[in-house]
């Protein structure tokens, strides 16, 4: 651990967010996990807590240090709380850019001065939020994959206005963290969520016109392009919502190549968002995912 570095707030206690906190509580810095919704912190404290005691069984994580790390996750319903002295905010909210803008206009008031900003969002203007929410130079993406205590890559994103120097505490934040960065400038979809939706959308138009089933789509890129995990099972970790989100926002802004699928419309409008709910292109349970109905 840095001293440049000893507390973090991690805004949003969904999937993402509860993901980093973890992360960083396994790293040695105090993680505080912020959420609106009171029943959703208490849900993510839970989950942080089946996670770590999962690391203990496969002989990942040792009792003393499970112990260690969920003494420095601190789930909050404050917002001031969670920002109060930290070092590094980390925005994780859904894909909404007036959210997040009055988020970050609220986060300038309560974090210190020199606090690092950055938000998780996958494809939205860090331009744009940072210009927006008065904190241009401060902010940067912080672009983090599924599941964040596992996944290698922080994609680090440079706004118009992001200063150098919150450029190199990014670098260094993704340093304590052990992950390794890139930095791209804000350009919609950045760079991994260009490619990741655009192979993902052809995937589902592959299924859509009956080319082949989910699970032979996936196993083809598996083992034909060495891929960890197919583009739909991918699609169901991520939320097929937050996917659609996405492409609607790429399509808007580059183009007809982003357009979102039918069966992607689909499926959200009935509630089959992925795993957090068990079901998308895949049923899912304890053992992972199998074909759907």
């Amino acid at each position: 651990m840095t001293e440049a570095f000893s507390t973090v707030a991690v805004i949003g206690a969904g999937t993402m967010g509860r993901g980093i906190a973890q992360l960083a509580a396994q790293r040695g810095l105090e993680a505080r996990l912020f959420d609106v919704s009171a029943a959703q912190v208490e849900q993510a404290g839970r989950e942080v807590s089946s996670q770590l005691d999962r690391l203990v069984a496969k002989g990942k994580l040792s009792a003393a240090d499970r112990s260690a790390t969920a003494a420095r996750l601190l789930p909050t319903s404050e917002l001031s709380t969670a920002c109060q002295g930290a070092d590094v905010v980390i925005e994780a909210a859904p894909e909404s850019m007036d959210l997040k803008v009055k988020l970050f206009g609220e986060i300038r008031e309560l974090s210190p001065a020199h606090a690092l900003l950055g938000s998780n969002t996958s494809s939205l203007s860090i331009t744009e939020i940072g210009q927006r929410a008065g904190v241009p130079d401060r902010l940067v993406g912080l672009h983090f994959f599924n599941p964040p205590p596992v996944m290698p890559l922080l994609e680090i994103v440079r706004g118009l206005s992001t200063s150098e120097q919150s450029v190199d505490r990014a670098r260094a934040l993704a340093a304590v963290l052990a992950k390794e960065s890139i930095v791209v400038r804000d350009f919609p979809g950045f760079a991994t969520s260009r490619l990741g939706v655009i192979l993902g959308a052809e995937a589902m138009r592959m299924l859509e016109a009956g080319v082949a089933s989910a699970a032979d789509i996936d196993r083809a890129m598996k083992l034909g392009y060495r891929h960890p995990m197919g583009p739909l099972e991918l699609t169901d970790l991520v939320g097929l919502d937050v996917r659609l989100a996405i492409l609607e926002h790429l399509h808007k802004e580059l183009g007809e190549q982003f357009r979102p699928p039918a069966i992607l419309r689909q499926m959200v409008r009935a509630g089959r968002l992925g795993k957090k709910v068990g079901l998308g292109f895949y049923r899912w349970t304890d053992e992972g995912p199998h074909p759907a109905e």
